[in-house]
């Protein structure tokens, strides 16, 4: 999270910023996320929260009810930083060029 701030800092861009670790997001949002990324983007799996999962649990991450619950549950496995455009866009993770294309588009 730190560069993506140092990114936007830098480019003069104004953000708002939503800590899920504190505010855990609810499952409307993230219906939201996955009507534009797959859920296979929004999961860190590299990360110690899904790999402490059991494998019953990393195998109700299908899509289903359960997966959304298990992800409001432990949102400490979602990918960070979700960026969300005021057009609804989404990038899921730091990719500094895809970012500021999307930000000269909205200009």
């Amino acid at each position: 999270m730190k560069k993506t701030f140092q990114l936007f800092e830098r480019e003069g861009i104004d953000y708002e910023f939503v800590d899920y670790k504190k505010s855990k997001p609810n499952e409307a949002l993230l219906k939201g996320f996955l009507e534009k990324v797959d859920l296979e983007e929004l999961i860190n799996k590299r990360g110690t929260t899904f790999r402490k999962l059991s494998d019953q649990e990393k195998a109700q991450l299908d899509g289903g009810p359960d997966a959304l619950r298990l992800m409001m549950e432990n949102s400490s496995m979602i990918k960070r930083p979700i960026i969300q455009f005021p057009n609804g866009e989404l990038v899921v993770g730091l990719k500094e060029e895809e970012i500021l294309d999307k930000v000269k588009g909205l200009s």
